[in-house]
């Protein structure tokens, strides 16, 4: 990390003192307007000592709430002058979430980090290595991994109930902001409250246009966020990973409904081949946004189940049987067995009477954002790693983040995992490998 990200940082870890379970964490929000507002609320069991926020409107809310906070506008600030945190919670835009989890988690600080985890494929590795190599606890924050429906899910599938499974289907509703569009002409003065060049952070620069990009609607631009399907794949996706262990996919074929050089296309479907693993058979994993979904003849049966196919779901079928959820969290899932005419629940399926336990529960008591928050608490107090820790969301946010990739590229890659690279499109290398400003560089 560059001398000017770190602000003038020394990047020796801060050694803290071991906590027990007794113990309350000193906890900086890096983004704690917007989702960050709820992430704060979620750990205020602990002492919140920091708040950062580029937008002190948006910050209003929380810095009234937590009034013994400190608050900042740039977190490497709040990380050097902060050497009592323990821990961050990073919720900012996905290009700003390697910059500081990498800058935190070099300081000893443990991380949970909205998802995807980051804005680039080789940032996705680079904070897992970290992790590993500072020892420090890490939790994205995709919080339907502490559901019990999702984690029972994982073992049916993995049982063999269902077969070997060779298609996964995964839609969603999004992109519910604007997309397929070019950058405004003109600019706008940012608002006084807002630090414009603090929020672009390490993107380009670009003049600031009302109601264009900031609060809400980064997410379509591809210098900011991944689209729909950096929203919500890592929900979505997340019991197709778990259960069928894909790792790295090694082809993604994308089709879109229109392209733009800024931002996202409105509606796309991209064909992922993932090839056998551990014993297990290749997998083609199907993504749609913007309203396209699944084949009928591969959902009617769904459609009989909810009187229609809802806004987002994944299905998996096996030689045997299929899986498939509702919800964007994999909470609930419905099984088909054999020659079964319709779907049951899978809490009510006999088939579930012998296969055993084999994933952790989270036992904490809650809604399911707080669970995960406090499963990642818990664990920097000595318990378990968390269920979603950068080891298990570096794939999946990988998985998301190629998608992308790939839609930039417009065409089908040939992604060579092991060596981080697309074999058949050079011109990939530059998302792959993320671009940033002077001064913020990894």
């Amino acid at each position: 990390m560059s001398a000017e990200l770190a602000g003038g940082v020394a990047l020796m870890p801060v050694f803290l003192q071991a906590k027990d379970a007794n113990d309350k964490l000193n906890i900086g929000i890096i983004g704690s307007g917007g989702k960050g507002a709820s992430d704060t609320d979620h750990c205020a069991g602990e002492n919140i000592v920091a708040l950062c926020d580029v937008d002190e409107n948006a910050a209003a809310g929380p810095r009234a709430k937590y009034p013994k906070a400190k608050f900042y506008a740039d977190f490497r600030k709040m990380l050097e002058t902060e050497k009592t945190l323990d821990a961050v919670v990073i919720s900012t835009p996905d290009h700003t979430h390697a910059p500081a989890a990498m800058l935190a988690m070099k300081l000893g600080r443990h991380v949970y980090c909205q998802k995807p985890m980051s804005h680039a494929v080789r940032e996705t590795r680079l904070m897992r290595d970290t992790a590993r190599e500072r020892k420090v606890v890490t939790q994205m924050g995709n919080q339907g991994s502490a559901e019990d429906g999702l984690r029972r899910a994982v073992e049916v599938v993995q049982s063999g109930l269902i077969g070997p499974v060779r298609q996964v289907h995964v839609w969603t509703n999004r992109p519910i902001w604007p997309q397929e569009i070019d950058r405004p002409v003109g600019e706008d003065p940012a608002p006084g409250t807002l630090d414009w060049d603090l929020w672009l952070g390490p993107a380009p620069l670009r003049p600031y246009k009302r109601s264009t990009y900031h609060p809400f609607k980064w997410r379509g631009w591809h210098d900011f966020g991944g689209g729909a399907l950096g929203d919500m794949g890592c929900n979505l996706a997340n019991l197709a990973f778990r259960a069928l262990k894909l790792g790295s996919p090694t082809e993604i074929e994308p089709e879109v409904s229109g392209t733009s050089p800024e931002t996202y296309p409105k509606t796309s479907r991209l064909r992922y081949t993932f090839p056998e693993r551990e014993g297990l058979p290749a997998v083609a994993l199907t993504w749609y946004d913007g309203g396209w979904k699944p084949n009928p003849d591969l959902t009617s049966d769904v459609g009989d189940l909810l009187g229609l196919v809802p806004g987002n779901g994944c299905l998996l079928i096996g030689d045997k049987g299929k899986v498939f959820t509702a919800e964007e969290f994999n909470a609930q899932f419905y099984l088909k067995v054999g020659d079964e005419k319709s779907y049951r629940p899978g809490k009510d399926h006999e088939g579930l009477t012998k296969i055993a336990r084999t994933q952790p529960r989270n036992t904490i008591r809650g809604d399911t954002d707080y669970r995960h928050h406090a499963e990642w608490i818990a664990a920097i107090k000595g318990g378990p790693a968390p269920y979603s820790n950068f080891d298990i969301a570096a794939p999946l946010s990988e998985f998301a983040l190629l998608g992308g990739v790939a839609i930039r590229v417009g065409q089908k890659i040939i992604w060579e995992g092991t060596k981080m690279r697309v074999t058949n499109a050079p011109q990939a290398a530059r998302y792959v490998q993320g671009e940033y400003r002077k001064g913020w560089e990894l």
